[in-house]
């Protein structure tokens, strides 16, 4: 049930992600969510990030959101928070695109912004504790 996405850097700086999910209630028969699509739900390179997406996934597809990050950070020079904060809240949610996604850079800075009432996310680094989080920071 829900999408469970993951989003690593290792000691080397290389960079992976996943994304698995159960889609969405009541879909149509063979429909195919933006999870399993690389660049539309998950996204990996080296030189930018690596992405994980949660969502309304047709409109993920349509953005190619988890590329889109990648591209704003490549050819922009955006942060991984500013590429991510403009996908999720300038791109996706003007449209109806609810959801959210994580993602971490090869220097290890990590982004989980989300446009939707929550989303269940979880962070663990060497230099800092557990935190996990549904709503809003406040």
């Amino acid at each position: 049930m829900g999408t469970v996405g993951a989003v690593a850097r290792d000691r080397h700086g290389n960079l992976a992600a996943a994304t698995s999910t159960g889609g969405m209630t009541n879909k149509r028969y063979s429909r195919i969510g933006d999870s399993p699509i690389i660049g539309a739900g998950t996204f990996a390179d080296n030189t930018t990030c690596a992405i994980s997406c949660t969502g309304s996934g047709e409109y993920f597809m349509r953005a190619v959101a988890a590329y889109d990050v990648a591209c704003l950070m490549e050819y922009r020079g955006l942060s991984l928070a500013e590429a991510c904060r403009i996908v999720v809240h300038d791109k996706l949610a003007p449209v109806g695109g609810e959801g959210g996604l994580i993602a971490v850079d090869g220097a290890g800075n990590l982004a989980l912004p989300f446009n939707s009432s929550g989303m269940y996310r979880g962070t663990f680094t060497s230099e800092s504790p557990l935190f996990t989080a549904i709503y809003e920071d406040k």
